[in-house]
């Protein structure tokens, strides 16, 4: 049974800048979960129940479709080095303009090239669980693709046509089975 917080504590807040990858789920209305890996540098804690994520335009926007409609959220952050630890933070999320100047100060420096919007948590438990079965895996780098795909895109004027068709509403009738 993993143990349960209600609020990241400073060695939450550093296990979870040191990872390169994280896991991000939703769900809403009795649909199914979604479940997306997320890579790069575009997670920032903001305080003990808050968090802010860029989200880039990739083949769905199932977490924003969730959010949306009251769905919950949850992350995962595992680590695949030294000492084990799973790191769930259980979340509500809100929806931020991808213009907005505080969440892109957040992200000095950053690429924005392709980024939908900017998705901020509010945590309501932070949970942590042994991980002792998770193999060990070395980070060789991060991949390039999407932001290639997207910078790419945006120059052909792509880019913004593809994320409006391929946003999902937030109307699960259809999804259901």
């Amino acid at each position: 049974m993993g143990k349960r917080y209600d609020k990241l504590s400073q060695e939450d807040r550093a296990f979870i800048d040191a990872q390169h990858l994280f896991f991000i789920a939703s769900a809403c209305n009795g649909g199914e979960v979604n479940l997306s890996p997320r890579g790069y540098n575009c997670f920032r804690v903001t305080g003990d129940n808050e968090a802010v994520f860029m989200d880039y335009a990739g083949s769905g926007n199932r977490t924003a479709r969730d959010i949306e409609a009251g769905g919950e959220v949850t992350l995962l952050f595992v680590s695949f080095e030294k000492q084990p630890l799973n790191l769930r933070l259980f979340c509500k999320g809100e929806l931020i303009d991808k213009h907005d100047d505080y969440a892109r100060s957040l992200f000095e420096g950053s690429d924005f090239s392709g980024m939908r919007r900017f998705v901020k948590l509010h945590i309501y438990c932070v949970e942590h669980s042994c991980g002792m079965s998770v193999p060990y895996y070395e980070f060789k780098g991060e991949r390039n693709d999407l932001r290639e795909w997207c910078q790419d895109s945006d120059e052909e004027g792509r880019l913004e046509g593809y994320m409006q068709k391929n946003h999902i509403p937030p109307d699960l009738r259809k999804y259901k089975k």
